[in-house]
């Protein structure tokens, strides 16, 4: 019979977990998880953890949600997974066209992946490809923000700025350029968020003036950059940026593979800027936390530059899994609790009673940079050590909670079900792992 040290055990000595030292858990033991059931995960103890982060910022509406749960076994009575070369099937023409008149602009086609880096592969290579088709392919550089992130595959981490993922794979990366970040904490003495976006735009409009003919795409996280340690930046940055790839003939591509799906208080960020990309990447909170999937969406220009007799012009990239029928299900009953429950909605609601009852820790006298937006809230800890997120982490363990934070760091993104008593406590027992971590 399974239980925690067992688990543990074979977990230690069979798997090989991600963005983990594994050393590291000699002194500190995994989480053995039974079961979970709305924003609780449970050992096989009984014990149960707040997950404060929606498992990696995937879980939108709860574990174990009943809604979600009876489209899967709905669908498994039909059609589990089909090719999608050659073959399709209900649940991926039904998402598509869901996707299509949610998005911002006129993105109509969809191209499937299985995970977020998937998603920005996809984005860069088809974005290199459209121009090449169109008879320019000396456009194959790409610009991203400092302190991004945009996946962990060579690709993707081309386009990424985070050290600790990405220096020791420099000599497997293509050279990228990384303009400056609007993220208002990065502003100089005196200069307001709107300011130090506007500066960073200057930036860019000065890079893409002498090398738009060999820029392809500008590839961003809209409003936060999440592994920077939720680096929130102000919308007029997305305005100008939009502006300046159309002028110069850059596409833009959206990473809202995090932000997307209500995180920052609308559906998508891009429409807080009141813009549209040329390709929109999306994932994790896609299926509610259910399984993977990942999509580009595109536009008919875009799509229309693929469309010919030659093969050597079509879009040839594949993953196995692409549009799983079960994935995609999962995905549209996702989106019928959006609508059925008017989430974006009462999100706004929800995150108006939590930033007051929040207001204790954002006066506490080591929180630095307290900040919100939509569903997620952010802070940095001063004098926090070398060894703060690990310490804070085993913190968090011990008074019921599953946080993860990012340095000095600490955020909350949970599932939108969570409830006001469950969110006092989040909050009463993160002031208490402030006062207990050195």
């Amino acid at each position: 019979m399974t239980d925690n040290n067992s688990l543990l055990t074979r977990s230690l000595n069979a798997v090989w977990h991600p963005c983990t030292q594994m050393k590291a858990h000699e002194a500190q033991p995994l989480v053995p998880i039974a079961r979970g059931q709305g924003v609780w995960l449970y050992d096989f103890d009984g014990r149960r953890y707040l997950d404060g982060v929606s498992s990696w910022w995937v879980n939108l509406f709860g574990h174990a949600n009943a809604r979600i749960n009876a489209a899967l076994i709905d669908q498994l009575g039909r059609i589990e997974h089909a090719i999608l070369a050659g073959c399709t099937h209900e649940p991926v023409v039904e998402l598509s066209e869901r996707l299509a008149h949610l998005a911002p602009g006129s993105l109509g086609h969809c191209f499937y992946g299985s995970d977020g880096a998937s998603a920005t592969e996809i984005a860069l290579k088809m974005s290199f490809h459209y121009w090449r088709n169109n008879g320019r392919g000396a456009k194959s550089a790409f610009v991203s923000l400092a302190q991004s992130y945009h996946g962990e595959t060579l690709g993707a981490l081309s386009v990424t700025d985070v050290a600790l993922f990405k220096d020791v794979y420099a000599p497997l990366l293509r050279a990228s350029i990384q303009a400056p970040s609007p993220d208002s904490r990065l502003a100089s003495g005196g200069t307001d968020a709107e300011a130090h976006a506007q500066a960073c735009a200057d930036w860019l409009e000065r890079h893409l003036a002498q090398h738009a003919e060999r820029t392809a795409a500008l590839i961003l996280e809209p409003l936060v950059q999440g592994a920077c340690g939720m680096g929130m930046y102000h919308p007029a940055y997305l305005r100008r940026a939009r502006a300046l790839c159309t002028h110069y003939g850059v596409l833009l591509i959206a990473d809202e593979i995090m932000t997307g799906f209500g995180r920052t208080g609308t559906l998508f960020a891009c429409e807080q800027a009141g813009i549209a990309p040329d390709l929109l990447c999306l994932s994790k909170g896609i299926t509610g936390g259910y399984l993977p999937l990942s999509v580009v969406m595109t536009t008919d220009a875009v799509y229309d530059a693929f469309y010919a007799d030659e093969m050597t012009r079509a879009f040839l990239h594949s993953h196995s899994y692409t549009g799983n029928a079960l994935a995609c299900r999962a995905a549209l009953a996702t989106l019928d609790i959006f609508a059925d429950d008017n989430v974006i909605a009462a999100n706004r609601d929800k995150a108006a009673r939590f930033g007051a009852l929040a207001q204790p820790l954002a006066r506490h006298p080591r929180v630095r940079n307290y900040r919100n937006l939509g569903m997620i809230w952010a802070f940095e800890v001063a004098g926090a050590s070398a060894a703060f997120a690990r310490e804070f982490q085993a913190q968090a363990l011990t008074r019921e909670l599953l946080l993860r934070p990012i340095g000095d760091t600490v955020y909350f993104m949970p599932p939108y079900i969570i409830a006001d008593d469950e969110w006092r406590l989040l909050v009463e027992r993160t002031l208490e792992c402030l006062d207990s971590c050195a």
